[in-house]
């Protein structure tokens, strides 16, 4: 990418991302192009990282390791579901991943933990996201009741109105009470240490180490 075109689109990523400034948005085009690899970007073909390149990352980069919850993360990035995440979706993703608000992060959690979209967090689709996160552990007893308890109390803690599932006015009021909360049934967001050493190594001012 050239020199104007990045600058016109750094300036532009950056009008719209709250919580980067220039420098550090011009880092991340500059990451997400390393990344992607030398792709000539030709009329109506979509330059982005797809889903395994994107998995790799939060594998590798912040320590995921749940199948399941990547690829909803992927998923919470890929706003315009084409398969693959595109530099603009690559910025603004990152920018809640790493530095969202409590707002944003439950907006963005709720929707990962959402799986099939309909605004609810069902009791199947707690069991079926717990019983991968939650290490197998050999036991006498069978893990799948004990999933099912864990559910039971979940509810119990977080389901304010009652029905059955959780809503995001529900899950809300409940991450507000107890943050931990936050990632009920599985880690979505990186932990503040891969946050930091992500940071430390992407947003490197060249002129610190004297590299032109």
């Amino acid at each position: 990418m050239n020199r104007k075109k990045l600058q016109k689109l750094t300036e532009s990523l950056t009008k719209d991302c709250k919580h980067f400034n220039k420098f550090e948005v011009k880092c991340l085009i500059s990451l997400f192009y390393n990344l992607v690899g030398d792709v000539t970007e030709r009329q109506g073909v979509v330059v982005g990282l797809d889903r395994n390149a994107f998995r790799n990352i939060l594998h590798v980069t912040f320590g995921m390791t749940d199948d399941m919850i990547m690829d909803r993360v992927f998923r919470g990035f890929d706003k315009d579901n084409d398969g693959c995440v595109s530099v603009s979706e690559w910025v603004y993703g990152l920018s809640v991943f790493l530095r969202g608000t409590l707002e944003e992060k439950m907006k963005y959690c709720f929707e990962v933990f959402d799986l099939n979209g309909d605004g609810f967090i069902s009791k199947e689709e707690m069991v079926h996201m717990l019983k991968n996160s939650l290490l197998k552990q050999p036991s006498e007893e069978d893990p799948d009741e004990g999933i099912k308890d864990l559910v039971e109390i979940t509810l119990k803690k977080m389901d304010h109105d009652h029905d059955g599932k959780l809503s995001f006015p529900d899950y809300e009021a409940a991450v507000r009470e107890e943050a931990l909360l936050l990632e009920a049934f599985g880690p979505c967001l990186p932990d503040p240490k891969s946050q930091k050493e992500f940071e430390a190594q992407v947003f490197k001012d060249p002129n610190e180490f004297g590299e032109v």
